[in-house]
């Protein structure tokens, strides 16, 4: 049985290598589209276009320049030319990371299993040749690269199809290409992709508990291994082992010996500590690993940093007032690198880390005390350190840092830590600590934005994720206030809207205490999922939304390509669907989830409810081998196969477990919870608890 066991476990990973990548909509220059107000005068898009007005015009007066004499061939090149406005246009015009001319056309029929509509079946790029072969087009975008493939093309006089390529095969050998599971190509109208139907939710959450430990980030190893790091709003780390699923083990970390302790550096009151972790790509051979935490100037001289409310965004913290007894930026946001180095013999097998900084990254003052995000993170293709930042705090963002192209409060960051810079050129760029800028940071197509920004108009990102098949899908959840609680993909330079919109929801604030007098986004991004507080039980206060994960492990084959979330107050858990698939186009559904009897610690529950006592969920965690994890205030939990908690999956060849785990009777723990009022348990783990209240 165990032999059967291990050559489908083979069979299953043999088959993740062949999952081709996909992409969401996304311009040519990595920006989400934008909605339109409108229909574009000349390119026939209507609702969402990578083109504005302005752009439509340009291409207008291209196509009048090529003077194409045949109606035929003049409506194929001009729906040619405005493919640059499809949503899908990143895709469309690059192939293999090389910019084409001209999208790619399609020009075989459409494979069965393909996520495209059936209106490309029919062979594009043989009718345009067909229709266009003995036309002139003058500056044809047709003509050959010096390669004889359809890259930059060459400088020529020469206008027939006929003449620019031997035959109809070369033509579409260079500009032609099917449709399939992981790209899409041009048919000659607007990119649609097969609607299959609202997905069927799976039928539950099946979870078990593997650690008691209440944790507020997680990491896997850039190793490779079944090891994970884990971290405190303290300011500890622990290096972990992860049992193999369905070994019936808990996780093994030693909380009397943390990897690093960075307590002396961190602050940790109520919303402050130490918020986020990262280690560099090449950490098992760098031994490089970066802290995201809070501060106070007060009590420590290292904690120096220029306020975030300041002239260049007309803001004025004597104005401002104490907050919660603290002072305009008293207290400030940090990342700090340090290093493996010299603990082992290679930074891969390091145990334990140095304590003291090996470089200061980024050292910014907080103008009140809620809202400062903090999480970091590595892209998986650029290599960047991604940094979500929140509006700094106060009711409806009143200084208007989220939407202050000049400031870095409601941003995400993305910045290079590889390429140290010196001092006299951090003061000329007036940089916030020793990073330097990527080249195309949208500050290159933007010059108003602060050239760290990423994106902007978030009011408080809480985890952020990118989809390990699908490294285009960078998503994060954004608290809401009052309203709504969203879920955005987030793209290069993309406004999500914050404080003009609550999610899809338009916002008034209260009147402005001052600050800058930034315009309305014109191009807001909406939530692709999200919930309103009306949704959750608010019992214990207002919602606040914890970001997860697309779901890609095999373990719950029924859950895969889901994106998972949850509530703070661990009352429900979502997941969300895309359809058509690759469209960009997500719904959500709340989902059951329940602890297996067999779990490796006793689950206990919430009084009067089937609900595992989760406590308060803080975060999700992803390992190595793509299992989902949650951080709770209650300990941490896996997700495992559903046939463990009896949830029907028939994709799941497996015989369902019922039986009892070791620990299969109700604890102490469980017996005290069934005879208090849930708020008690607060009292258990207020610290964690008051930072996310204070996110609200």
């Amino acid at each position: 049985m165990g032999g059967v066991l291990a050559i489908g476990f083979l069979l299953c990973n043999l088959l993740l290598l062949f999952d081709t990548s996909f992409s969401h909509p996304l311009c040519i220059d990595s920006r989400a589209p934008s909605t339109l107000s409108s229909p574009l005068k000349f390119c026939s898009y209507n609702e969402t276009a990578c083109c504005n007005s302005t752009e439509d015009l340009q291409i207008q007066k291209q196509f009048q320049t090529m003077n194409i004499s045949n109606s035929g061939c003049a409506s194929l090149v001009k729906s040619v030319l405005c493919a640059r406005c499809d949503p899908f246009s990143g895709e469309l015009f690059t192939v293999d990371s090389v910019p084409r001319p001209v999208p790619l056309l399609c020009n075989s029929t459409v494979s069965a299993n393909s996520s495209q509509s059936s209106q490309e079946v029919n062979d594009f790029c043989s009718n345009i040749w067909d229709t266009c072969q003995n036309v002139s087009i003058l500056n044809s975008p047709f003509a050959p690269s010096l390669q004889g493939q359809a890259g930059v093309p060459v400088k020529s006089n020469v206008s027939e199809l006929t003449k620019l390529w031997q035959s109809k095969a070369d033509f579409c050998n260079a500009f032609g290409g099917a449709s399939s599971d992981g790209s899409v190509c041009f048919g000659g109208e607007p990119v649609t992709l097969n609607d299959s139907g609202t997905p069927i939710p799976p039928h539950g959450l099946c979870l078990e508990k593997i650690g008691n430990g209440s944790y507020l980030n997680m990491v896997a190893h850039p190793d490779g291994s079944n090891r994970a790091f884990f971290s405190s709003q303290q300011g500890k780390i622990w290096l972990a082992t992860i049992p193999e699923q369905g070994s019936g083990a808990a996780m093994e970390l030693d909380e009397s010996s943390p990897f690093v302790d960075l307590t002396d550096e961190v602050h940790f009151d109520t919303a402050f500590g130490m918020m986020g972790m990262a280690f560099h790509p090449n950490f098992a051979q760098n031994g490089r690993f970066f802290a995201s935490f809070n501060c106070d100037k007060v009590k420590w001289p290292g904690c120096t940093g220029r306020c975030s409310c300041n002239s260049d965004v007309n803001c004025d913290p004597s104005k401002i007032g104490s907050d919660n007894g603290a002072q305009p930026c008293q207290y400030q946001t940090v990342i700090a690198e340090y290093s493996a180095n010299g603990t082992a013999s290679q930074p891969s097998l390091a145990t334990s880390a140095k304590p003291s900084e090996v470089r200061r990254i980024f050292t910014m003052g907080l103008p009140f005390t809620a809202h400062h995000g903090g999480q970091i993170l590595f892209g998986p293709e650029d290599g960047y350190l991604y940094h979500m930042m929140g509006d700094g705090g106060g009711t409806g963002d009143p200084y208007n840092f989220s939407q202050n192209k000049k400031s870095l409060l409601g941003k995400i960051m993305r910045l290079d830590v590889d390429n140290v810079l010196s001092e006299a050129e951090i003061d000329k760029l007036v940089l916030w600590g020793n990073y330097s800028i990527p080249k195309d940071n949208p500050f290159s197509e933007d010059p108003e934005l602060r050239p760290e920004i990423w994106a902007l108009g978030l009011r408080n990102p809480w985890r952020c994720s990118f989809d390990s098949a699908r490294p285009s899908y960078f998503i994060c959840a954004d608290v809401g206030q009052d309203l709504y609680e969203e879920v955005d993909v987030i793209t290069k330079g993309g406004n999500y809207g914050w404080s003009f919109y609550e999610g899809p929801y338009v916002f008034t604030p209260p009147k402005s205490l001052g600050g800058n007098t930034s315009r309305k986004p014109t191009d807001p991004i909406f939530p692709i999922m999200g919930y309103n507080h009306s949704e959750v039980n608010k019992k214990e206060g207002s919602a606040s939304i914890t970001g997860g994960y697309i779901y890609r492990s095999e373990t719950d084959p029924c859950m895969f390509g889901r994106y998972l979330y949850g509530d703070l107050y661990a009352g429900a858990i979502w997941a969300g669907s895309e359809d058509p698939e690759n469209s960009g186009n997500f719904s959500s559904s709340k989902i059951p989830f329940s602890c297996g009897r067999d779990s490796p610690i006793a689950c206990s529950s919430v009084p009067d409810s089937s609900l595992p006592a989760l406590g308060y969920i803080f975060s999700f965690g992803e390992d190595n081998q793509k299992d989902i994890f949650i951080l709770a205030s209650s300990g941490v939990y896996r997700v495992v196969r559903p046939s463990r908690c009896n949830y029907t999956c028939s994709k799941e060849n497996v015989t369902a477990v019922a039986t009892p785990g070791p620990n299969g009777s109700p604890s102490s723990h469980a017996t005290w919870l069934s005879s208090h009022p849930s708020k008690n348990v607060v009292l258990l783990f207020s610290p964690l608890v008051l930072l996310l209240l204070s996110f609200v």
